[in-house]
């Protein structure tokens, strides 16, 4: 059994989402590797990361990315991750510093898809041309589905 963590978690206690995220990774390996399983489990987390290299990624997400963003699902207070939005090389950095990303095995993305396919195929491109590799991340062989 693997972990796919969240974009939300049900705590606002102060301590940066991203901390948070990793303290629930590192406590889910521990519990895992307790319960006498034979194999370490994998753990994913998803960011949203939107490289602004164009006139037009300005039009629709601006310079910045956007902070962590507290709110509430139902009466629970509630804490999402940010987005991240800019430079690629920017972005690689922060990702770097993300200590979930850094906990996880698998950085999973997340795009608006109302902007089509031929958008987010750019947007995918820019990642793995330019933030995968000055953020750790392997770029994918082409040709790959």
């Amino acid at each position: 059994m693997n972990l796919q963590s969240s974009t939300v978690l049900i705590e606002n206690t102060g301590v940066p989402f991203e901390q948070l995220q990793a303290e629930q990774i590192r406590a889910y390996r521990a519990a895992y590797a307790q319960s006498g399983q034979a194999h370490p489990p994998r753990v994913s987390v998803a960011r949203t990361v939107l490289p602004v290299t164009e006139d037009i990624d300005r039009v629709y997400f601006g310079e910045r990315g956007r902070g962590e963003q507290a709110g509430s699902l139902g009466h629970l207070r509630s804490l999402a991750g940010r987005t991240h939005v800019g430079a690629p090389d920017a972005i690689a950095a922060d990702l770097t510093r993300d200590e979930a990303v850094q906990e996880a095995d698998t950085l999973m993305l997340t795009l608006p898809s109302q902007l089509g396919v031929d958008y987010s195929a750019r947007i995918l491109r820019t990642i793995a041309d330019h933030i995968a590799p000055l953020s750790g991340g392997r770029r994918p062989r082409r040709g790959r589905r």
